[in-house]
């Protein structure tokens, strides 16, 4: 039940009940599109929508961050903050290392019982942008995945107007 301090509830529980249930026809076509060209062509079809949708060009060079990107990112991005970042990546990683969890077996006559628990080899982490762009995201992604052993780690993350992550989101 929705309860407000005063005014007519009615009104706007219908409102909230009924959002959401418009007709989606179209941009269910445009995403079935996009889907379709990204199978058809791979790659080049993402970079053809980035340029579109996002207005910077991309190749396969330009889609990983390179180390001299990290490097000027330190530089930018004050001392003080970036220690800030690695305590509490020191914390995040102590938590998750008290959660990691080992395999067992169990052997009684005629029974043998047993899990194993191994990590993925790669995982792919998404960490937003804009202003949603929180070094928290990267830590609190990709430290979880370090402690549980994952060997590979991958991070998405939207590029500004000008095709560069925010440097916190790199020092993260």
């Amino acid at each position: 039940m929705i309860r407000l301090c005063g005014g007519d509830t009615r009104e706007l529980k219908k409102r909230l009940l009924e959002r959401g249930q418009g007709d989606c026809a179209a941009q269910q076509k445009a995403v079935d599109e996009i889907l379709a060209a990204v199978k058809a062509r791979g790659d080049s079809a993402l970079f053809a929508y980035t340029k579109r949708f996002d207005g910077f060009d991309v190749d396969e060079a330009s889609l990983y961050v390179t180390e001299e990107e990290i490097q000027a990112a330190y530089e930018a991005v004050d001392p003080a903050l970036i220690e800030v970042v690695r305590e509490s990546a020191r914390n995040i990683e102590e938590y998750h290392a008290r959660q990691k969890r080992e395999g067992f077996a169990l052997e009684k006559p005629g029974i043998r019982l047993s899990q194993i628990i191994r990590p993925l080899r790669r995982v792919g982490v998404y960490v937003p942008g804009g202003k949603a762009s929180y070094p928290s995201s990267v830590l609190m992604n990709i430290i979880p995945a370090k402690v549980a052993g994952v060997k590979e780690i991958l991070m998405a993350s939207p590029a500004d107007k000008n095709g560069k992550l925010p440097p916190l989101t790199l020092v993260a």
